[in-house]
């Protein structure tokens, strides 16, 4: 009989261990299985079918070899008859189908065995042709190395230590998001079903080995062996041409692995819709974000360079200040629901509006007529907007719209991130090119989620406000795109400036003075202020800092070090905030009191 003690602690650990494992799977993502293994799988049964034939070949023609040496009847040195062994014959005829020759053993040969051997020799010698010409077109066959780069690629995926974001399609958008992530030392993973475009990711300039896979990705097994299921997968962009792939990535994420930020492109609002149904992904319409920046830039063109600059890859110059936009009516040539939203956005600014809508022509875009453009008055108008689908059709409609009216604003829908020198030759005043659109804010989105919560307020500064913050931080950072961080206000973020926060006698222009010398501040600007859920944009030098409040910080890297040292070394804060020496050592401070 056992002990009852025993027994019912035996029972309550076996419960807590149960109840811990349900827990724990309960917080885990669904489960995706390991290709890793079957991909080393699937290389060995294809290489053991290919060579299957061939491999059988090798070994008929060895046994017949050995069976006929063993048979034949030979002669010793006395001339006494003996035959070779089994060990023997296979011996020789190892060292004699791969062609190094040892010699005759362990007697010479009779005529006999010579004739055998001059068989068997034009008989290894094809069948070693057929084995070896076999193995090359393997090599070369594209199903076999598919396999071998896969499982090269599953390897690579597997082993990544880094955290990585999973990026679906390599087209134009996708080029330039990775070179902004490769600037922040950002690794990631690409997905694209096109081989030439896979094939140029080894011809790009990047810091780090990219593991780049040609598969679809709307089958699952694809998106797990990019890693969908890696714990250090902090991210899925879904930037495919085609909407429907990135509608199925952004559900197949929702799916396996919700609560995995997904940032999705789509042209289509209806796609858009049912991307929301799944999950919470932030989706990028670049369409309709091109009357978004035209209201922008009506508002405030400082507030609109901002917001282009901050959004930008790291180190990208300060762009040029747009001038205002001119007053008048505005002739849009754009036919379908962009052009239809573009006019309610224009509208919606009290921009007169006059559209001029195009004919469909398969596969040469809208079909303009000049009399069309004559009769929008398109001589007295201010602003012309060439929107169509066509780069080819807008670069004649500005072409056109410049003989009409050498005058008017020129703005363009660029579709093609290489056509840019056409446009710069035509003399546009303002283009809007897709990949940098979708670019900007997905690398916003991940360089620091918090800046989205700014940018919106941008605009409402008012142009002078904002043309003093970029003239501070070009003063402060220089004229590339500045660092951006953010610091709580918190005992686990900043230790060691809780008893003034604490107090309410800290202030941002104190908290933001060099170590090195207090009466200089630091190269940064605060961009942001966010208390309680609500964003304060630029806050004032003199504002009063609380417990819980979280800044958004952009300037120079070395900025955000001396920030630290103030934020974790009770020293460094005294001296910072009160102008204070305190000993380092502890018996130094004992010292002195």
């Amino acid at each position: 009989m056992g002990n009852p003690l025993l027994d019912y602690l035996s029972r309550l650990l076996a419960d807590h261990a149960r109840e811990r494992e349900e827990q724990d799977a309960a917080e885990q993502p669904v489960a995706l299985p390991d290709l890793e293994a079957e991909q080393s799988t699937v290389g060995i049964l294809l290489v053991l079918r290919r060579m299957r034939i061939p491999l059988i070949v090798l070994i008929l023609m060895f046994a017949v070899s050995v069976f006929g040496l063993t048979v034949i009847p030979g002669q010793d040195a006395d001339g006494n008859p003996s035959r070779l062994t089994v060990f023997d014959a296979f011996y020789f005829m190892s060292y004699t189908a791969t062609t190094i020759g040892f010699g005759e053993i362990p007697h010479a040969f009779t005529p006999a065995q010579r004739m055998w051997v001059t068989f068997s020799i034009f008989l290894s010698v094809i069948g070693w042709a057929y084995a070896v010409g076999s193995l090359l077109a393997l090599l070369q066959d594209k199903t076999f190395r598919s396999a071998l780069d896969r499982k090269l690629f599953a390897r690579k995926v597997a082993r990544m230590g880094d955290r990585f974001v999973l990026v679906v399609g390599y087209g134009e958008t996708a080029k330039r998001i990775a070179e902004s992530l490769d600037g922040l030392g950002r690794r990631f993973v690409v997905l694209d079903r096109s081989e030439e475009r896979v094939a140029t990711i080894d011809l790009d300039a990047f810091h780090a080995d990219i593991p780049a896979l040609r598969g679809d990705a709307r089958v699952t097994a694809n998106l797990t062996v990019a890693g969908l299921g890696h714990p250090h997968c902090e991210g899925v962009l879904a930037l495919s041409g085609d909407d429907l792939v990135n509608l199925d990535v952004a559900m197949t994420t929702a799916l396996v692995r919700p609560g995995l930020p997904v940032i999705a492109q789509s042209m289509s609002r209806e796609i858009e819709e049912r991307m929301r149904a799944f999950g919470a992904p932030e989706v990028i319409n670049p369409l309709d974000r091109f009357g978004d920046h035209l209201r922008i830039l009506h508002r405030s063109p400082a507030a609109y360079q901002l917001m282009v600059w901050l959004t930008s890859a790291p180190g990208t110059p300060l762009p040029k200040r747009h001038a205002p936009l001119p007053d008048g009516h505005w002739v849009i040539c754009g036919r379908g629901a962009f052009g239809r939203e573009l006019t309610a956005d224009l509208r919606a600014e009290g921009i007169e509006v006059v559209v001029v809508d195009g004919d469909p022509v398969p596969g040469s875009g809208d079909r303009f007529e000049v009399a069309a453009l004559e009769e929008s008055n398109l001589g007295s108008a201010a602003a012309f907007v060439a929107a169509s689908d066509n780069d080819m059709t807008n670069l004649w409609l500005l072409q056109a719209a410049q003989r009409i009216n050498p005058h008017v604003l020129l703005v363009a829908r660029q579709n093609q991130y290489g056509n840019a020198v056409m446009y710069e030759a035509v003399g546009i005043d303002f283009g809007l090119v897709r990949a940098e659109v979708v670019a900007h804010e997905a690398v916003a989105r991940l360089a620091n989620p918090m800046l989205m919560r700014f940018l919106p307020h941008v605009p409402r500064l008012g142009e002078e406000r904002a043309a003093e913050l970029v003239a501070t931080l070009v003063e402060r950072s220089g004229d590339g795109t500045p660092h951006l961080w953010t610091v709580d206000l918190t005992p686990a973020e900043a230790p060691a400036v809780m008893p003034w926060v604490e107090a309410g006698t800290l202030r941002l222009a104190d908290l933001v003075r060099a170590p090195q010398g207090r009466e200089h501040p630091l190269p940064l600007v605060a961009l942001a202020l966010i208390r309680e859920g609500a964003t304060h944009p630029a806050p004032e030098e003199g504002e009063s800092l609380q417990l819980g409040d979280c800044l958004l910080f952009a300037g120079t890297s070395a900025a955000r070090r001396n920030l630290e040292a103030t934020l974790f070394q009770e020293t460094t804060a005294a001296y910072v905030l009160e102008d204070r020496v305190v000993p380092n050592s502890w018996v130094w401070r004992r010292l002195r009191g």
